[in-house]
């Protein structure tokens, strides 16, 4: 099984997932979105991208098909070295699952403010 690392500070935690969906709340629009990840190696894939709506800014790119309440699209930029998620104690948290557990980000690292990174461990 494959390790994601989340990184906050001087804090990192090692979670198994071959494969995760990272989710949030648009701080704006109200509206939820989420991505699908699988780790290959030492990167992380981006399978698929999901919104529930559009938006300003928040637009579905060409190509997209809606099902189920979803606007739904393969995105061009697959490949991540690592990813790097703005928190703040003033929005809502990022949401993690792993199969099919749900978890706030502040479940796994309860520091909210600044930067946490999240890539494949062993790097």
């Amino acid at each position: 099984m494959s390790l994601l690392c989340l990184a906050a500070a001087a804090t990192v935690v090692r979670l198994e997932a071959g494969e995760f969906t990272l989710a949030w709340t648009h701080s704006v629009e109200h509206v939820r979105w989420e991505e699908d990840y699988r780790i290959v190696g030492r990167r992380l894939e981006l399978v698929e991208a999901r919104v529930q709506g559009s938006a300003a800014g928040m637009e579905p790119p060409p190509g997209s098909r809606f099902a189920n309440g979803w606007w739904r699209y393969a995105p061009k930029d697959r490949w991540h070295e690592e990813l790097r998620l703005a928190r703040s104690p003033y929005t809502a948290d990022y949401e993690l699952c792993i199969a099919g557990r749900c978890r706030s980000l502040a479940e796994i690292l309860p520091q909210r403010e600044g930067v946490t990174r999240a890539y494949a461990c062993g790097r």
